[in-house]
């Protein structure tokens, strides 16, 4: 299971670009041909974000279809799986997408800093 690694970077990235603020989502491309289980990496998150800035953030995964691009006959295709093979008969294949794994947002608390004064004074 490679979502746990996987994951656990993922939460070790956004802790650290957090800066101490709560995290409370981020939003994780994942090409289709990495062949990363979504419900699994959902899983570890959860797991890895326990005890850290990021404890309790949603965790949303968009999936980015796989898509190439044929160089003998410049026809451009999906792709569901790594068997990369235009329609026309030819392996001169350029994957174009699907192979993404990025942190593409994440939504953290702005802190809030009151002067002391104004948190000493009565109401």
């Amino acid at each position: 299971m490679h979502e746990l690694a996987i994951t656990q970077s993922v939460v070790d990235t956004v802790c650290e670009h957090a800066a101490g603020a709560r995290v409370h989502s981020v939003t994780v491309e994942v090409g289709a041909l990495c062949a990363v289980v979504p419900e699994a990496m959902q899983f570890c998150f959860e797991l890895v974000a326990e005890g850290t800035v990021a404890e309790g953030a949603c965790l949303e995964i968009r999936i980015v279809p796989g898509a190439a691009r044929c160089r003998s006959c410049g026809a451009e295709f999906g792709l569901a799986d790594l068997i990369l093979l235009c329609p026309c008969g030819s392996a001169d294949v350029e994957v174009r997408s699907g192979r993404e794994l990025r942190i593409r947002t994440m939504e953290v608390s702005e802190t809030c800093v009151q002067p002391v004064a104004a948190a000493r004074t009565p109401r």
